[in-house]
């Protein structure tokens, strides 16, 4: 059977004309952004070309987007920047509980520097409580930070509320939104959020791996994290990833075409998946929101009486590829912080598998896909009974 690839919350395969471009940069367009020869012009026009491209996805001005590493970079830039360059206004965080690990690790570095982190519980779904919100933005707040897109269930924060509800309270709190899950896939509305950072990154949406981009409001100033030259306003010192930088920007261009029919086929085919295994008789779970209420490419599922690592490895075997979480830590043996939180029992967490779609998945791969699951998982059942 040809390979399945339901892991794309971890990374994408990148699109063939991004690798065409890219390609075709790393051949003839390889000068220096900084070098005044003809070269060095070339290669500083594609960066302002996809500078522009990623600006105008954003409606943001073009200095407002800052070049990365990729969204843990940007994350640590925004959380650490904004805490560091404000401290004196405010040393008090707001969190949630169910973070990527960038965001919760650099957290935990502030803590140390003796910054207060509040940690936000969420509900079974993943929400978080608003009216805890309202109460815990306070005068010393200088950060708000969370995701849009939970990257293991799928949760999608209210952000047009959060941001109401975090600039009513004060308006000088900065409010850091990790996009990495919903850029290119999701509508994002920074003004009607009322953020003043986001972070997004390439191969989430087909683009080049080691890449990323922070968008940074007019007039939100943070303190860089690295020091260097005048690149990327300072922010961001070193030679800019030419190559990967305007392979990101046409990636997110050809996202941005056809955005809400793609996600409109992929919560068909989450769907699909979901009902194709309650149909064959599993002991399945849906962990976090209700499916029509997620993001359309990610579902976790706990099955009952399995190992997920077991269980992942007889998928692959057949061709099969998802993941047991996060896969900036799903190597660890330690059961999930997402799922803890919104409290799955100690077998959903053993259990726990995300599937994670992308636009180029089919019906015929997700049908497929759910036979092999459903057959690996009755085998394995009865093998542990």
């Amino acid at each position: 059977m040809p390979e399945i690839y339901l892991d794309n919350s971890a990374t994408t395969r990148p699109l063939e004309a991004v690798i065409e471009l890219m390609q075709q940069i790393y051949r003839s367009a390889y000068g220096n952004p900084s070098s005044l020869h003809a070269k060095g012009v070339e290669a500083e026009r594609l960066l302002k070309e996809a500078r522009a491209r990623l600006a105008s996805l954003l409606n943001s001005r073009e200095d407002e987007i800052i070049f990365t590493s990729g969204g843990t970079e940007s994350n640590n830039q925004a959380i650490k920047g904004a805490a560091l360059r404000h401290r004196r206004r405010g040393n008090h965080i707001i969190t949630t509980a169910i973070e990527h690990p960038s965001v919760l690790n650099s957290c935990r570095y502030l803590e140390s520097l003796g910054f207060k982190v509040t940690y936000l519980p969420v509900d079974s779904a993943g929400y978080i409580d608003l009216g805890e919100l309202q109460r815990l933005v306070g005068e010393q707040t200088v950060l708000v930070t969370l995701a849009h897109v939970n990257s293991e269930i799928g949760t999608i924060q209210p952000l047009r509320e959060i941001g109401a509800i975090i600039k009513e309270r004060n308006p000088a709190t900065l409010f850091h939104v990790d996009g990495v899950q919903s850029f290119g896939k999701l509508p994002v509305d920074l003004a009607q959020w009322q953020a003043d950072l986001f972070s997004f990154s390439s191969h989430k949406i087909h683009g080049p791996k080691g890449v990323g981009a922070l968008w940074v409001k007019r007039k939100t100033l943070l303190q860089p994290l690295l020091h260097g030259g005048d690149q990327e306003g300072t922010l961001r010192p070193g030679t800019e990833n030419v190559p990967g930088i305007a392979g990101f920007g046409l990636a997110a261009v050809m996202a941005a075409e056809n955005m809400a029919a793609s996600a409109a086929a992929v919560r068909e085919l989450k769907q699909l998946l979901y009902r194709e295994l309650v149909q064959a008789g599993l002991e399945v779970e849906l962990n976090g929101p209700p499916l029509a209420e997620g993001s359309p490419y990610i579902i976790n599922l706990s099955f009952r009486g399995v190992m997920a690592e077991t269980l992942l490895h007889a998928l692959e075997g057949e061709g099969v590829f998802a993941s047991s979480g996060s896969a900036c830590h799903s190597r660890r043996p330690e059961p999930s912080h997402v799922l803890q939180a919104i409290g799955v029992k100690q077998e959903g967490l053993t259990g726990a598998l995300r599937f994670s779609f992308s636009r180029f998945n089919t019906t015929a791969e997700v049908a497929a896909a759910s036979a092999v699951t459903a057959k690996a998982v009755r085998e394995l059942f009865n093998t542990a009974r």
